[in-house]
């Protein structure tokens, strides 16, 4: 069987999780530190505040900005439920937008008619790993006086004119779940450019204590550290381990390369699915370059493909079901999207990412070739 998502780690993975393993110090630490530094020089920004996963990282980019309760986030319905709890989790109100037809990004125009006084926050995401268009998103933003942050969970490593994703918006930020461009197993980051901004969330990671264990350690006396610390406010248990920032930098040392791989996979199926009836490609506009996370395709008779390209030992998948629609979000929000409605149910993710060989992308073109060429 061919999946979907196949996670692109190897020797020098384990070797970095053994070197921490016999260091003594597997939480957060040196190498946290390290990743951190060495990801915001990747990305160009002042900081970038490491933890244990995405949907980590937008609840507390969220409540580092003040969201609360009476406040509104605007953000898409086509993207994985992290995004909509992490605005509930700060007691906002999500307003779901409308997604674009050709890029399945949000609909800048539906943002912009649905923006109250109440708006505190535009939450865009880079949906398969194609950046969002933040140029006309940021001017609207800077126009009310309200923030931008961005979903980024898709694009690590992607650009938007010319700048690293990360590098732009409020906060942007990213996932290195088990099945994404860079990888920890589970973890997240989140950039900013604010110092202050920095200097919180990383108290509000660590259980809101001003200090972490390994910043109140001597250096002449590590790994023995101080006990001494303060509680300022209440925080979490968000922070990133040692072991997961190790896997990390081996990852990101790699990324470029991984991405290349991935867009180069993505223009062989462009070319092989170009013409089929009942397909469309995705698009990669002429001003980003995007990450691949995934290929989506739109396709008539979505259900029946799965089926047939499950029988050819391939592993499809759908992203998303949209939010608005799961049983928790129907019964408490009142929403209509016409084309996230109408679309979601022809998109349909094929197997993209590194480690597929030439033979299994033949295999994933002609199992979809057949179904539409019979």
């Amino acid at each position: 069987m061919i999946p979907v998502f196949r996670p692109s780690v190897g020797e020098e993975e384990l070797q970095a999780i053994r070197e921490v393993l016999e260091s003594g110090w597997l939480g957060l630490g040196p190498k946290t530190a390290l990743f951190e530094e060495k990801f915001k020089e990747y990305i160009g920004v002042e900081y970038a505040i490491a933890l244990n996963s995405c949907t980590a990282a937008l609840h507390l980019a969220l409540k580092v900005l003040g969201v609360g309760p009476g406040d509104e986030v605007l953000v898409p319905s086509l993207t994985f439920v992290s995004t909509i709890h992490a605005v509930l989790y700060n007691g906002a109100f999500p307003i779901f937008i409308d997604i674009e037809e050709e890029t399945l990004l949000m609909s800048i125009e539906d943002a912009q008619r649905k923006i109250t006084p109440k708006t505190k926050v535009i939450l865009p995401v880079d949906y398969a790993g194609h950046p969002v268009d933040l140029n006309p998103l940021l001017n609207i933003a800077k126009e009310k006086g309200i923030y931008v942050v961005e979903d980024a969970a898709h694009a690590c490593g992607a650009e938007y004119r010319g700048r690293k994703i990360g590098s732009i918006s409020d906060l942007t930020c990213f996932s290195f779940h088990a099945v994404k461009n860079l990888t920890t197993g589970e973890g997240g980051m989140i950039t900013t450019s604010n110092r202050e901004i920095d200097s919180r969330l990383k108290k509000l990671r660590w259980v809101g204590i001003n200090k972490d264990t390994w910043s109140r350690t001597l250096p002449s006396k590590r790994p023995t550290y101080a006990w001494q610390y303060d509680v300022e406010e209440l925080g979490y248990k968000y922070h990133m381990s040692d072991i997961a920032a190790a896997i990390g930098l081996v990852q990101l040392k790699r990324l470029d390369e991984m991405n290349r791989r991935r867009h180069e996979i993505y223009e062989i199926y462009n070319q092989a699915f170009s013409g089929l009836n009942g397909i469309i490609t995705p698009i990669e506009r002429d001003y980003v370059q995007s990450a691949h996370h995934i290929y989506v395709l739109k396709v008539e008779r979505r259900d029946e493909l799965i089926s047939h390209l499950k029988e050819n030992d391939i592993a499809p998948g759908v992203h998303y079901f949209p939010c608005h629609l799961h049983t928790f979000y129907k019964k408490n929000f009142e929403v209509e999207l016409p084309v996230t409605e109408r679309i979601w149910e022809h998109l349909i993710s094929v197997p993209i990412y590194p480690g597929l060989s030439e033979e299994e992308i033949e295999r994933v073109i002609q199992g979809i070739r057949s179904f539409y060429e019979a």
